[in-house]
């Protein structure tokens, strides 16, 4: 049985488009896209921009010594915050067909990086698309191919095993992690019931919470097999989630009236959250 939870507070309003949220050092970090910045928000509200970045930022990540990894979107680079500025770890321009977008990195540094395969917001025809690995001396590799919208991205606590939203499959895929951070044993995790699967996160009990801005739309939590058993209701669409705070069990949900950057100078974009029961778990 689905259960519906109270009604998400506002943390943070004002955005343009938020994406890319991550529990970080006590705040929530995450990309105001549209906007070209990173943004850290505390549990009170208080919002500090961490850096800009003119090619739109998209996924967010950190390397084992502390240094931030952003996804540079419409240039399609990997960069690295270093304490003299942005550096670029890679050009990912020849494995990603079009914007790169969502992004795990596990706990060597590695990171995982989807791209949209074709231009969304010009209505093309939906193209497959590549996961791509990047480790964390810059070289890269297709982890894997032909998937449909790669999006957000999950790591197990054990680090075996990566799960990863088709948006426009309507399903969440997994993969084993090998040693070397290769991917194998592609396999369905869950079929989605009319829902696009956009950011997503684990919790302890290895459901997963994601974010469908369209069709089913909301925020849903997912059993492996498809089983739905909470969904949160939102006033525009919800475009990724996170859990995090003092106890992992505040989920934060990045919100927007619309996705096309055309449509979202009016700044209408949230931070919501709302309280669960199960704690996040895993990466990011």
């Amino acid at each position: 049985m689905t259960k519906s939870l109270t009604e998400p507070r506002v943390l943070l309003d004002g955005l343009r488009f938020p994406e890319g949220p991550r529990w970080h050092e006590d705040r929530l970090w995450f990309s105001d896209m549209h906007a070209g910045r990173v943004i850290a928000v505390d549990m009170d509200g208080h919002a500090e921009t961490i850096v800009l970045v003119e090619a739109a930022p998209s996924g967010l990540g950190w390397l084992p010594d502390g240094r931030l990894l952003v996804v540079s979107m419409q240039d399609r680079r990997l960069l690295r915050l270093d304490p003299d500025g942005l550096k670029e770890v890679a050009d990912l321009s020849s494995l990603a067909s079009f914007f790169c977008n969502d992004m795990v990195v596990d706990a060597r540094g590695r990171a995982y990086v989807g791209n949209f395969g074709f231009n969304l917001h010009a209505e093309e025809s939906p193209v497959p698309a590549n996961l791509i690995l990047v480790h964390p001396d810059g070289r890269t590799e297709i982890a894997a191919e032909d998937l449909r919208f790669p999006n957000g991205t999950v790591i197990s606590p054990d680090g075996k095993t990566l799960i990863i939203g088709e948006s426009f499959g309507g399903c969440l895929t997994a993969f084993d992690v090998a040693e070397d951070g290769t991917l194998s044993n592609r396999r369905l995790w869950a079929q989605l019931d009319g829902a696009v699967p956009d950011g997503i996160c684990l919790d302890d009990e290895g459901a997963i919470w994601l974010a469908s801005p369209v069709g089913a739309g909301g925020v849903l939590r997912v059993r492996e097999g498809g089983e739905v058993t909470d969904r949160i209701a939102v006033e525009h669409e919800a475009f990724a989630c996170m859990l995090g705070g003092p106890d992992r069990r505040t989920l934060f949900i990045c919100t927007a009236p619309d996705s096309n950057p055309n449509s979202t100078g009016d700044c209408r974009g949230r931070i919501e959250t709302v309280e669960v029961g199960v704690p996040g778990a895993g990466l990011p």
